[in-house]
């Protein structure tokens, strides 16, 4: 018999679950997603996930042998809450014990449910059947309406003291904003507008660039220029071998990763840096859920702070 994990994905613009199988990939059908967004509420969020994990649970009549949740965090992972930066309802939300409830509810109680932060579980997953398989340090993040990642030592997750280890788009840039206010997605269409360009969102701000429009052109490459900012003083103080790239607004440009990479070789001050890989994450829209499974499926004892909670 196959085992699937239920694999449960928390993002500022959709929650999205899955099954999972051993061979880390996604079942094909079993996905659904509901919308999230800034303003969701717990009592949204909670609606949402009830449909999906029913959805979900609903292709697996032999049930599940276990639910990972990957969350934008912060994370408190002893009480199993969240506090995400772009969704300010939802902080303190027990999203550990909402999504085991919704499990119940579908007719499979006393499933373990574990909960680690989407960038970690990102992270994960690329070790696991993605692009960093053979690296010893790397990092894998996400460009979307936020940004953030995890890293990977010697095979294992690294997630810091509380579990929260890369949060990359809160470091500051040069004028003292955070990346994430710099280089996402929607903090790169609000400079754009800010010039004279009169679209409204990454797509358009994407389609604009290939059409010639130097405005969205000139934010593309100031969004891969800060993040390739960030990823060389990342590389200096962790020596990192690769960065995973992925995320929705990683592919405004068909050269968006070619440029961040040209960014860290612009700032890198030492030799090793300007080594450091920067490659687009091999999982596409997977790798959150396989991540996610990956909390169930290959938990890492070794991991510090581990991310299973």
């Amino acid at each position: 018999m196959t085992e699937f994990a239920l694999a449960v994905d928390l993002g500022g613009t959709k929650v999205e679950a899955a099954l999972v199988d051993r061979s880390g990939a996604v079942v094909p059908g079993s996905r659904s997603r509901r919308p999230t967004g800034p303003r969701a509420t717990p009592e949204l969020l909670q609606g949402a996930l009830i449909q999906v994990v029913r959805t979900v649970l609903s292709a697996a009549p032999d049930g599940v042998i276990g639910v990972g949740i990957g969350s934008a965090g912060p994370i408190d992972h002893a009480a199993g809450t969240i506090s995400p930066v772009n969704m300010p309802q939802l902080h303190g939300m027990p999203l550990r014990d909402v999504v085991a409830d919704a499990v119940a509810r579908a007719g499979h109680p006393e499933v373990p449910v574990r909960l680690g932060h989407d960038g970690g579980c990102l992270a994960l997953a690329e070790s696991w059947v993605g692009v960093t398989r053979d690296a010893r340090v790397s990092l894998a993040f996400v460009v979307s309406t936020g940004i953030g990642g995890g890293f990977l030592i010697d095979g294992h997750l690294f997630a810091g003291t509380t579990g929260n280890a890369g949060h990359l788009g809160q470091l500051h840039s040069d004028d003292g904003l955070s990346l994430e206010r710099v280089a996402s997605g929607p903090a790169s269409v609000e400079w754009a507008q800010k010039q004279g360009w009169a679209g409204a969102s990454g797509e358009e701000l994407a389609a604009a660039a290939a059409s010639g429009d130097s405005i969205a052109r000139a934010a593309i490459e100031r969004s891969a220029r800060a993040i390739g900012r960030a990823l060389a003083d990342i590389a200096a103080l962790v020596d990192v071998e690769v960065f995973a790239v992925g995320g929705g607004f990683s592919h405004v440009a068909d050269d968006y990763i070619e440029l961040i990479g040209a960014g860290l070789r612009d700032f890198a001050a030492l030799s090793y840096v300007r080594e450091a890989r920067v490659v687009r994450s091999g999982l596409g829209g997977d790798g959150p859920l396989i991540g996610a499974a990956a909390l169930v499926l290959r938990a890492d004892p070794a991991s510090s702070r581990s991310e299973l909670s």
